[in-house]
């Protein structure tokens, strides 16, 4: 008789548990409903393709076309294989069907068009400080580009990583949900460079060591780290000795329009799709993306090994 309000209260415990986890781990959405009507700019919108290197992830592999959003990379990670979605404007495959709604809450909360949690592969924790009005101009570019009629796959991950729902207590730790705020003592120039960089360009997801939890490391950002396929490393782009303290702006400048370093050697892996897409932006937008990264906190990490 002893037992049953001991079972009672166990039972109590856990349904008390689950429904914690329940609204802990609910979607956050950054819009409710359609949106109000604009013109977009194209324009913008292919600029914001380009620093974001959309093509770097999303262009069908193996073919020279940029504009193919049909997916199919594989990202071998330690959390499991993600495979890269068709997010061309094809009804079906692709995102051609989403009301532009559900866009934005996918780049600004990583949210999905049916309500679920997408992976932080997606670089989501650095398009929330993008401006809804440059993520709805994306949107529309990428709807100006050629329908891709391939199925994107599955992602490949193990228990307990292809539990979706417990993202949202991930998103806890990793996004808050602010945009960009322009900085009154920058000028207008360094206030740019700072959000390409920290917002749609998401050059720190890839250039800063992470937790356990696959978090960047706040302390240590921009200095570098092990790349997320486990590859190697990515280089600290820092203005630490260890880093870019040798560049000049202009350095950096003609690295993100060539793929070329001061020492004309070429980079490599996923940064030279990076590069083709940083080059072409305007002068303006690489230079202020340079001044920004040279302006960064110094801070240690490793070299690139001499060539």
């Amino acid at each position: 008789m002893r037992m049953k309000p001991i079972i009672a209260l166990l039972a109590v415990v856990a349904l008390a548990g689950a429904a914690a986890f329940y609204v802990l781990t609910m979607p956050s959405l950054a819009v409710q409903g359609p949106l109000a009507p604009r013109t977009a700019s194209l324009a913008n919108g292919e600029t914001m393709f380009n620093v974001g290197g959309c093509a770097a992830c999303h262009a069908t592999p193996k073919q020279d076309d940029h504009r193919r959003l049909g997916g199919g990379l594989a990202l071998a990670t330690p959390f499991g294989t993600f495979k890269v979605p068709n997010i061309s404007p094809d009804a079906r495959f692709g995102i051609g069907a989403w009301p532009e709604e559900a866009f934005v809450n996918a780049m600004l909360r990583g949210v999905g068009r049916n309500g679920e949690h997408l992976y932080p592969a997606f670089p989501y924790t650095s398009y929330q400080r993008m401006a809804v009005d440059d993520v709805r101009d994306l949107f529309q570019f990428i709807k100006s580009l050629p329908a891709e009629t391939v199925a994107s796959e599955p992602h490949a991950l193990p228990f307990p990583f292809n539990v979706r729902r417990g993202l949202g207590l991930w998103n806890l730790l990793y996004l808050d949900g602010k945009a960009f705020a322009p900085d009154p003592a920058r000028s207008a120039s360094l206030n740019r460079g700072a959000y390409l960089v920290e917002g749609p360009g998401h050059c720190a997801e890839c250039h800063s060591p992470r937790t356990v939890l696959g978090g960047i490391i706040a302390d240590r950002r921009f200095a570098g780290g092990v790349d997320a396929e486990g590859k190697g490393w990515v280089p600290n782009i820092t203005p630490h000795a260890d880093g870019l303290a040798s560049w000049s702006d202009k350095d950096i400048a003609y690295l993100l329009q060539s793929g070329l370093t001061p020492d004309n050697d070429s980079v490599g892996s996923t940064m030279a799709a990076v590069a083709a897409s940083m080059g072409r932006l305007s002068d303006a937008d690489r230079a202020a993306m340079a001044a920004y990264l040279k302006s960064l906190p110094s801070r240690p990490g490793r070299a690139p090994p001499k060539q």
